[in-house]
This record gives C-alpha cells, sequence and structure tokens, in this order.
C-alpha cells in the first residue's frame, strides 16, 4: 500500500513530538546512558522538530501524522513511526522520501546512524540497502549541552 509523504506542517508539531518522544523511548531507554533519556523530554523534541520544520517530512493526514522523516545536510538526520504504525510500509515510505530529496540535493553517499543496540532499526536500514560502516561518537546537541555517544554509522549510495 503506498503512502503520500508530504510536508509537515506546524499546527501538528504537538502530534509529530508525541511520536518522536514514544519511538525514541521505545528504541533508545534500554540501550543509552540514562542521562541522555533524562534530557530527551517532550518539549526537547518538540522545539528540535520546530526549528527543523522545513525538512521535516510526514505520513498521515494532515494534523494526523502516524511517521516523520527529516535530513540535515547529506544525512537522513531522524526517522521515526508510531507504534501502531510499523509493520504498515510507513517507514519505508518515509526513507524512500528522505533518499531522493537527498539524492535531489545532489548528495551521492548518505549516512545515519542509529543507537548501538537498536537493533529493530538497524535491521530495518539493512534491509533498505543501507550499510554500516563504524562505530562512531555523535554529539548530540541537547537542552544540557553537549552529549557524546557512541553509534552505528550506517551508509548508501543514493
Amino acid at each position: 500500500m503506498p503512502f503520500e509523504v508530504r510536508d509537515a506542517i506546524e499546527s501538528e508539531l504537538d502530534a509529530l513530538a508525541r511520536i518522536w518522544y514514544d519511538a525514541w523511548q521505545d528504541g533508545h531507554r534500554a540501550v543509552v546512558p540514562p542521562e541522555l533519556t533524562r534530557v530527551r523530554t517532550f518539549d526537547s523534541f518538540r522545539d528540535r522538530l520546530r526549528a527543523a520544520l522545513p525538512t521535516v517530512r510526514a505520513v498521515g493526514a494532515p494534523g494526523q501524522p502516524v511517521g516523520f522523516c527529516m535530513i540535515k545536510d547529506d544525512e537522513l538526520y531522524q526517522l521515526f513511526v508510531s507504534a501502531a504504525a510499523r509493520g504498515t510500509g510507513v517507514a519505508a515510505a518515509l526513507l524512500a522520501d528522505g533518499e531522493a530529496r537527498l539524492a535531489t540535493n545532489g548528495v551521492t553517499t548518505a549516512w545515519l546512524t542509529c543507537a548501538i543496540g537498536n537493533n529493530r532499526a538497524a535491521r530495518f536500514y539493512e534491509k533498505a540497502g543501507w550499510r554500516f560502516t563504524a562505530e562512531i561518537p555523535s554529539r548530540l546537541e541537547t537542552t544540557e549541552g553537549v552529549f557524546v555517544l557512541n553509534v552505528w554509522r550506517y551508509e548508501k549510495r543514493l
């Protein structure tokens, strides 16, 4: 079943932040330090979405998104789907849209990071043709400053 991927709109920031917060907690809480989990609040996700809104694409009726993806330079920066939409093809549609946007921007090799231990996400990316390249330190911006976390880096030729 094909899904329409569209630009996210400001009026759905709360719904998008809820997806991000819930999915991030589900995929990361058990594999990242509690110090990072503590600063990854609903409000922090909402603020990040507001700042990045021009790069955010969503699936779902306007005001009722079920997933989103954002890009940043040559990176597939964030991709999160609500628990109810997992396994439906929403994530694959968002991933394909993000890859297409990166390619349109002239990117030939895109990259993304995945929390070490988030095996469900890693399997999804690998199934979509992304290849693990290294374990790297990632400098994550938080409300309390930079938090360095080792992550898996994946790359894909577009």
